[in-house]
């Protein structure tokens, strides 16, 4: 029992004194409020004295209502360095808005400049393209036709344009769909074109003589059909035509894809080769210099270099006599080697 009065003793003891010690400080630390408030609100007396002999001025002020004050006021001066920097930066920043306005609407121009260049030139290429499509015969889709009617310009009318969309912007939209139209025919185009090429590469259709460069060489100096023989002096009926350099050694070449059926010799015709080609053709190329670029069997194309320009078999000169044969008839050669110069002046 003397224990547990003795821990209760203590106990108290302990109370005693954390609330001793509490007071004290709650105390100190009012003493210390109390010594700032009478620090702050102790009067102090202005006294504005005129220099004349008129009534004296005392103003009582604490150090409270001077510290308010001059927070005041240097709250104010802040508020309107503050505001003035703010200030700045809105201008620095109108302005940036203002230049980048006009680097846009620069931009702009520009933009409404190539605009207006790129539909000239669409108008120029929907010109061409429907002079090739009269030529061709071709007849495009029926909305390219009514996209088409009348130049670019006036199908991409002011009065056509959607509220609130951009005048350059549809006009780019409506060309693009203009081209997108015109892909189909255009394929077209390619097809047929396509087919050209391949028919022009089947049938006799250049000119059987080159130069070292590669360039059509020479001239006819005897046409199909009736003429004087230059040998026996009598009329005869020249199954060919005589096309000559003045010279040996220029290139013959196929006039179109076949393959060698005749590579030999005879006395009228010298060294001669004859050619099998598609639809029925024949060509017969004589007086060559040589045989030996060639083979009976051999598959050549048009343009390949057969042989050279010689002077062998029955012969004036050196030149080359060159024949057309479609089945047994013999035709007029210079009608073939014609066709490709009359297509290219067509087209132009």
């Amino acid at each position: 029992m003397a224990s547990v009065h003795e821990y209760k003793r203590l106990e108290n003891k302990i109370v005693q004194k954390v609330k001793d010690g509490a007071g004290a400080i709650g105390g100190f630390i009012l003493g210390i409020f109390r010594t700032i408030g009478k620090f702050l609100t102790r009067r102090y007396t202005l006294v504005f004295v005129p220099h004349s002999e008129k009534r004296v001025y005392n103003l009582h002020v604490t150090i409270l209502s001077v510290s308010c004050f001059f927070l005041v006021v240097f709250g104010i001066i802040g508020a309107f360095f503050w505001y003035g920097s703010f200030l700045n930066s809105n201008i620095y920043s109108s302005s940036n808005k203002d230049r980048r306005l006009s680097d846009t609407q620069a931009s702009l121009d520009q933009m409404r400049d190539e605009t207006a260049l790129l539909l000239r030139e669409a108008r120029n290429f929907q010109n061409a393209l429907s002079s090739v499509f009269r030529t061709l015969g071709i007849n495009p889709s029926n909305n390219l036709n009514q996209n088409t009617t009348g130049d670019l310009i006036t199908f991409m009318g002011l009065n056509d344009t959607p509220e609130g969309f951009i005048r350059e912007a549809y006009d780019i939209k409506q060309l693009s769909t203009y081209l997108s139209q015109a892909i189909e025919p255009i394929l077209e185009i390619g097809g047929i074109l396509d087919s050209q090429s391949a028919l022009l590469t089947e049938i006799p259709s250049i000119w059987p003589v080159r130069n070292a460069s590669g360039q059509s060489a020479g001239f006819i100096t005897m046409y199909f059909g009736q003429n004087i023989h230059p040998i026996h002096g009598q009329w005869h009926i020249h199954r060919g035509i005589d096309i000559a350099t003045y010279r040996s050694g220029d290139p013959v070449v196929a006039t179109a894809d076949g393959l060698i059926v005749t590579a030999e010799y005879t006395y009228d015709y010298g060294n001669y080769i004859i050619i099998r080609h598609k639809h029925g053709y024949y060509t017969r190329y004589a007086h060559l210099q040589t045989l030996s670029r060639v083979q009976v069997g051999q598959r050549v194309q048009q343009g390949e270099v057969i042989s050279y320009i010689g002077n062998t078999g029955i012969s004036t000169g050196p030149h080359l006599h060159y024949e057309v044969h479609i089945g047994s008839d013999v035709v007029d050669p210079h009608r073939y080697i014609t066709i490709r110069s009359n297509l290219s002046r067509q087209g132009r």
